[in-house]
């Protein structure tokens, strides 16, 4: 019985998989490349900024590609504010519909 109890134990965390923690990062601490050759490097990474005209601090999860959305998103292209480009394009996962069937 323990034999059968440890092997589901491991069956399930190698069905889990490591867990992985997503960096975060300051988008005005960096330049656009910067910001980019991050996001590329870690595939998904979560960039901070300031709100346009001095609101709360704004963050979002920023991608490479759609390999890091869920099956019903799409990797639609974004703006984030860095230290050299107020509009330094990203992508980010938005929801696909019928509308948009990315």
């Amino acid at each position: 019985m323990k034999i059968i109890a440890a092997a589901l134990i491991l069956t399930v965390i190698a069905i889990a998989g490591p867990a992985s923690a997503i960096s975060r990062y300051e988008s005005l601490s960096k330049t656009c490349a910067s910001v980019q050759q991050l996001i590329a490097g870690e595939r998904a990474v979560i960039l901070r900024y300031p709100a346009p005209r001095g609101g709360p601090v704004l963050y979002d999860r920023y991608v490479a590609d759609s390999g890091q959305c869920d099956i019903s998103e799409y990797a639609g292209r974004s703006y984030v504010p860095t230290r050299d480009n107020p509009r330094c394009p990203v992508y980010n996962c938005k929801p696909s519909s019928v509308f948009n069937p990315h």
